[in-house]
């Protein structure tokens, strides 16, 4: 009796804090897909989420700078990508779920290359 109620405590405890090791994707609007064709800044392969930063053109003449969530790289090696699959300065094409809040930034769904190639492989 001891050794349940000590494991089911245990377990209580743990609980919020794997909870609270991942967050969802509800700040994504996934109703909605936006493709950006741009340029990449930066590539982070990094835990618990790779990173894309893309500028893409705007209106005024300038750019906007996105920041694109991914998997981790453990996900993304899964489907074909590689901490060089993407580098500063390729231009590529990518489709997001944009951020609910507007702001630039999304989750990742897809992408090509300049050459029109799914970047690591697809889905």
């Amino acid at each position: 009796m001891l050794f349940r109620v000590t494991m089911v405590c245990a377990i209580a405890l743990a609980a919020p804090m794997a909870a609270q090791a991942h967050h969802s994707y509800a700040m994504f609007d996934r109703s909605k897909t936006v493709t950006l064709n741009g340029t990449i800044r930066q590539f982070q392969w990094t835990n618990p989420h790779s990173w894309i930063q893309l500028t893409t053109p705007n209106d005024a003449g300038g750019t906007d700078e996105w920041s694109i969530e991914m998997g981790s790289p453990f996900e993304l090696l899964r489907v074909g990508w590689t901490s060089t699959t993407v580098k500063a300065g390729d231009k590529v094409s990518i489709q997001v779920h944009p951020v609910k809040d507007g702001s630039k930034g999304g989750g990742f769904v897809s992408g090509t290359d300049a050459g029109g190639h799914a970047l690591g492989g697809g889905k």
